[in-house]
């Protein structure tokens, strides 16, 4: 009961966001203009760049399985990885995607169903790793930039909070991982469920460090690669031009990421572009038209690929129907 509640509440907020953010004709005539004369070379270039991302993301979980004893061949693991993309983009909550690939891996490692929600597990944890380095060092390196404005300010120090809140969490879960100690916590403490199944996977890698270390690496650029992608989405249109440099991007899309895993809306739709439109607008000059366009574009190349997961899905489905 309390998911369904959750998801409804996710559906009204992005229905509401996005007609506030469609309410103005002029604008979406503006939008409509602008995507006319788009460049599909940038387009193509953001396509081939969030290929990348997800071929290293293969990798990332290919080394934490490893870890665990299990080996998968390249090809599988990455039809595994977009049937998960597919999935977490049409099923609400931010975690649909990894119990569908979770489902499909125990097809191919039966009983071993501990080790592959592990993995897993491990491979959203090495992402939030990669994403507070890069979201922090950015912080950091660009600190004046980001506090040009009340709102930006606002919107880094907010973020600044839900990094700190994910660190304090990893850590004490890593304190918990002693064996018996999350297992004395009261059956009603908040999360403690969660943080059987955290403590039990930092058990689990507590003997594969360097596959953890690596995966932790590779995830570096992999956050990077979101502002690389959703850079190309903004130089597709010629309203943004050369207004705004990657240098921009690599620093606003790891606040835009960190705030959209908030279970505000679903997928992030609505926030993110509302996010893009105040840090574009506010930091760069960029009109609100484009800066909400540059965004569904990005948005857009993700969706791309997760039909591709789509298609592998009804693909699986048919050959082991046969």
């Amino acid at each position: 009961m309390k998911k369904t509640l959750l998801t409804l509440l996710q559906a009204v907020v992005t229905l509401g966001i996005l007609a506030a953010l469609f309410r103005n004709p002029a604008q979406n005539r503006e939008m409509h203009a602008t995507l006319a004369h788009a460049d599909a070379r940038w387009i193509g270039v953001g396509l081939f760049v969030f290929g990348v991302l997800q071929t290293l993301g293969v990798f990332r979980w290919r080394l934490l399985l490893k870890a665990q004893g299990m080996t998968l061949g390249f090809g599988r693991l990455t039809s595994l990885v977009l049937i998960g993309l597919f999935f977490n983009l049409f099923l609400p909550g931010g975690t649909g995607g990894d119990v569908v690939k979770l489902f499909y891996l125990l097809k191919e490692f039966p009983g071993r169903k501990a080790a592959a929600a592990l993995s897993v597990l491990m491979d959203r944890v090495a992402g939030l790793l990669g994403l507070i380095g890069v979201a922090g060092g950015m912080m950091a390196f660009r600190h004046a930039w980001l506090m040009q404005t009340r709102e930006t300010s606002g919107l880094v120090w907010s973020m600044a909070v839900l990094l700190a809140a994910s660190v304090a969490g990893l850590a004490g879960s890593f304190a918990l991982a002693r064996p018996g100690t999350v297992e004395r916590l009261p059956a009603r403490f908040p999360l403690r469920e969660g943080l059987l199944r955290l403590a039990s996977a930092w058990r689990g890698y507590a003997r594969a460090w360097r596959q953890l270390f690596g995966a932790w690496l590779l995830s570096l650029p992999i956050q990077m690669l979101s502002g690389v992608q959703f850079f190309c989405a903004a130089r597709a249109l010629p309203e943004a031009g050369s207004a705004v440099s990657l240098l921009d991007f690599l620093t606003i899309m790891p606040i835009v990421n960190v705030l959209t895993s908030l279970p505000v809306s679903i997928s992030g739709a609505g926030v993110r572009e509302w996010l893009m439109i105040r840090l574009l607008g506010d930091l760069c000059g960029i009109p609100a038209s484009t800066a909400m366009l540059a965004s569904l574009l990005g948005s857009l190349m993700l969706v791309v690929w997760g039909l591709v997961g789509g298609v592998m899905t009804t693909l699986s489905i048919s050959m082991r129907a046969v």
